[in-house]
């Protein structure tokens, strides 16, 4: 059994330094289908108006990438993309990145639900986001499940 993270988990903007050690970091190959890879995530982002996006580090390690569709007009918030490398997999930094993002989503305007979809299979993050308490919507987008955390 994985021992929980003993590191202290920050979500940091992405530099012109840092940013090749963010394109590096990769879910196992099994994960791949479940999530896309930095490179396509940080290219969506800087076209999208509403994309809020950070890497997250552990102490001085970047270890993963997180971001969410931030959209106050909505408003409704997004957790658009999640990943952990597969070697830091398994040690809290999702959980201690999600509940970072949570307290993000609670400050902002009537930020008091998060959205997540995913692809559901084995190997998937669903048992991830259930333990969290995300809940199924019933909806669809594509061949992604919804779900929705309350956050009040």
């Amino acid at each position: 059994m994985n021992k929980p993270a003993t590191n202290t988990v920050h979500l940091v903007e992405i530099t012109e330094d840092t940013i090749n050690d963010i394109l590096n970091l990769k879910v196992t190959p099994q994960q791949e289908k479940f999530v896309a890879s930095n490179a396509v995530s940080i290219a969506q982002a800087h076209f999208s108006k509403t994309a809020w996006f950070r890497a997250i580090y552990a102490n001085d390690q970047p270890v993963g990438f997180i971001m969410l569709d931030d959209n106050e007009k909505k408003p409704e918030y997004f957790l658009w993309r999640l990943m952990i490398d597969a070697r830091f997999q398994g040690k809290g930094y999702a959980k201690q990145a999600v509940l970072q993002l949570i307290d993000y989503v609670k400050t902002r305007p009537n930020g008091n639900q998060l959205y997540v979809s995913y692809v559901p299979g084995t190997g998937g993050p669903e048992k991830f986001y259930q333990k969290l308490g995300f809940k199924a919507t019933g909806e669809w987008d594509e061949d992604e499940k919804i779900c929705c955390l309350a956050l009040n």
